[in-house]
This record gives C-alpha cells, structure tokens and sequence, in this order.
C-alpha cells in the first residue's frame, strides 16, 4: 500500500506543476504526426498520459502464466527539447497450481532529450535515458532487486517526401528504438528452497530493439488525396509494432536467445486523445504461450490544458530575447 501512495504522490506532484512557457507539443514533424505507439516509444518530447493501459498474455513460463498488467505513464516537458516521464505498472499472475499473486512493478522513469526534428523530411529523434528503479517493486511478480539502466535511440520517419507519383505510399511512416539495458548487479543471489544454499544467477546485459510500420489516414487524407471516407475512418492509423530483446553481455545463465512480440492493431486519433488497440503475437514459445492483447487510452495534455501543464515549465524560446 505505501509503494501505491507514492507512485499516485509523485504522479499528483508533476500534474501540480504550473508551467512558465508554452509550445506545441504533439510529435508533429512538418505534416506528418506521430501517434504514441503502445510498445516502442514515438520520437518526441511531450506533454501527454497514458492512462490506462491494459495488457492480457500468458508468459515464456513453463508452466505459462496468464499475467495482467495495468500501467500509467506521464510524460511532462521541462523544455521545447527535455523531458521527463514517470510511469508504473501493477501485474497480477495466475500460474496454474499456484497461488495468485500481485503486484507493482519497479517504478520506471525517462529523461529525454530531442535531437531533432526535420520537417521537410519528416524525420525525428530522440535521445533517452530509461532507468527502472530496483526494490521499488514485488519481487512475487518478478520486480528486479537492482536498478537498471537502459540508454536509447528513438527515431521516426515520414515518406511524404517521395516523389507525388507514388502518390498514396506517401501516407506510410516508420518508427524504431535502439537501446542497451545495463543492470546495476552482475547477478543476483537466492537461496535454493530445498538445500538451503546460495545460488547466484547473472544478470544479463541486453540489447532492447524494435519499430513500427504505420499507415496515416489522416496524413493521406490532408497531404495526399481526399477520398471522401467517413470521418472514423480518417482518424484511424493501421500499425504493426515489433519489439525485441537479445541479450549480448553475461549470458552465462540467460543464454542469446531473441524473444519479443510482433503487435499488429489500430489507433484512433480523436481531437484531444488517442485510442488504440493490438494484439500481442509471441515470436517463440520462450516470448509467450499464446496471443495477447493490449488497450490504451493516450491523452494530449497541451490540447486539454493548453495553459497549464500542457506546457513547457521553462520556455526556451524566450531566452536571448530582447524586450
């Protein structure tokens, strides 16, 4: 109960801030937007909440595991260029001839930093810093005893920049992330339940990569052509997601082997909120034990408190200016 009230006081603090600055905040690069994406983070700092979302799966377990996770991530601009977000992440397992059990996850935060933005080729990207803060959860849903560290690489990539001729090809975009989780324990020691001894397993070094292949309806509607499609239908982004994890350092005990989920789904932009959802395709039976799905509902804070923390807490932009 008090990890619960820390997390909804840390949450309370940073939608408290009032900001000094403002601009716009949406992952918007010359005509293209980039919808925040349900697994692999889009390339931008902004001011936004996903709150809730929801996932369904059973585990790489043996035996497989049927694990709900309930999460919420709130993501604030200090600046145009650097943010930070806070999110965290309750999981409840039901192993077969076990107990259930339940849990938050380690609480995770982001600093962020935009790198660049070009509109004419509708290109982002975005340096981050992830940091998952060990013992801030259960160890019953399988919270890690140490921090760890994860520098990343996001970028993101329109194709309205290609020739008029390919004329519909040009509503398709693409995302990625490239990072490097560093655990801040070589490895981990436990006491074998039936021979009372101390065993250590290593903690792995692991290469966390993944992308996004999407198709804008709304781009191809305002930059391509207008077909005269119903409004729902404009407002939709048809999207596979992949996410992987290889490990590449102190492999003695976790072995090489890639696991990861394929997410094939569909978001809907509305005005001042997004809504999607995808399913969860195991790329191994060491990834998952069958088909899974997740929900989110992604909030715009600088479209629903355009005055107030929908802002930047400092604006750069007046900086050097004269009066």
């Amino acid at each position: 109960m008090g990890r619960l009230w820390l997390r909804a006081g840390l949450l309370a603090l940073m939608t408290s801030l009032v900001p000094l600055g403002s601009a716009f905040a949406h992952c918007v690069v010359g005509n293209r937007f980039f919808p925040a994406t349900l697994n692999v983070d889009d390339p931008c700092v902004a001011d936004e909440l996903s709150l809730p979302t929801i996932s369904s799966f059973k585990t790489g377990d043996d035996p497989a595991a049927r694990e709900l996770d309930i999460s919420g991530e709130f993501s604030k601009r200090i600046t145009d260029r650097f943010g930070v977000s806070v999110g965290s992440t309750w999981s409840q397992l039901r192993t077969p001839g076990s107990p259930t059990v339940s849990g938050f996850q380690n609480l995770e935060t982001a600093f962020q930093y935009q790198l660049l933005k070009d509109a004419t080729h509708e290109f982002a990207m975005m340096a981050s810093l992830d940091i998952e803060w060990g013992r801030t959860g259960a160890s019953s849903v399988g919270a890690d005893p140490f921090t760890t560290t994860t520098p990343t690489l996001l970028f993101g990539k329109g194709f309205g920049d290609l020739p008029a001729e390919v004329g519909w090809l040009r509503a398709f975009a693409v995302t990625g992330g490239l990072g490097y989780a560093i655990p801040g324990s070589s490895s981990t020691t436990s006491t074998d339940p039936d021979t009372g001894d101390p065993t250590a397993t290593q903690n792995p070094r692991v290469l966390q990569w993944g992308g996004s292949l999407q198709y804008s309806m709304p781009y191809l509607k305002s930059a391509v052509v207008d077909l005269g499609l119903p409004d729902v239908v404009n407002r939709l982004v048809p999207i596979v997601e992949a996410q992987f994890s290889t490990p590449v350092g102190n492999t003695i005990d976790s072995g090489t082997k890639t696991t990861g989920t394929v997410n094939p789904g569909i978001i809907y932009i509305g005005d001042k909120y997004q809504v999607g959802v995808e399913a969860i395709v195991p790329i191994n039976r060491d990834s998952g034990g069958n088909i899974g799905v997740i929900g989110q509902v992604h909030l715009y804070l600088d479209d629903i408190f355009p005055n107030t923390i929908g802002r930047p807490l400092i604006d750069t932009s007046a900086i050097g200016k004269g009066n």
